[in-house]
């Protein structure tokens, strides 16, 4: 999703988490980053290692034709190759995710569902029933974070339904929609286990945050 969410969508997504938890003491938070790392370093590891790999068959191969290549020349073509992969790398931004293994991608995705949880004190309500839903685009990533209190209630498959929604809708372009479809089903888990209580304090912020 290049685009930014519209107010409009914003405006959806805040008002399915005002309705959800106005059925339970739970708290529902939302985030969608549009990438987790700049990736230049591990970006830039990798096309150096692909073009070191790949000079050496082509100097057996030219040895192999009786073309001299001395040393001396190998090296400044190996320099000089990867000065411009590490420029176009610089240049063009989009590029370097496509050189990150899908693990390492992942990993930050992960890493950056991590501190969002911690840095947005989801893990500081009450009741410890705090849910992130948390999409990170660029990695095509999407998780569900919940505090203890609802997280020993639920099984892993639950949340791992409610990602595989998430991600869906996300490649599809309807990441409002997903959030929707998310906060309705994780207010439903929420209500059935922690029902709203008198004196109820909403504690966390209500809209999704771009980052």
């Amino acid at each position: 999703m290049a685009r930014t969410m519209t107010p409009e969508e914003h405006a959806r997504i805040a008002e399915a988490v005002r309705a959800a938890e106005a059925r339970t003491s739970g708290e529902i938070f939302c985030v969608v980053a549009r990438s987790s790392a700049g990736y230049f370093f591990h970006a830039a590891f990798m096309v150096t290692l692909a073009i070191v790999i790949l000079s050496l068959p082509v100097a057996y191969l030219l040895d192999l034709w009786w073309y001299e290549l001395k040393p001396v020349t190998l090296v400044a073509v190996q320099l000089i190759t990867i000065a411009c992969a590490l420029i176009a790398l610089a240049l063009f931004p989009a590029l370097r995710i496509h050189l990150v293994p899908l693990s390492h991608r992942y990993g930050h995705a992960h890493e950056n569902a991590m501190k969002q949880f911690l840095g947005r004190n989801i893990h500081m309500t009450a009741a410890r029933t705090g849910v992130l839903l948390f999409v990170s685009l660029a990695e095509r990533y999407a998780e569900v974070l919940a505090d203890a209190g609802i997280d020993a209630k639920v099984p892993q498959q639950t949340w791992d339904s409610v990602v595989a929604g998430l991600i869906d809708h996300a490649r599809d372009d309807r990441i409002a929609e997903g959030f929707v479809e998310a906060i309705g089903a994780v207010g439903a888990l929420l209500a059935e286990h922690f029902p709203v209580a008198a004196g109820d304090v909403n504690e966390l912020d209500d809209h999704v945050v771009e980052i």
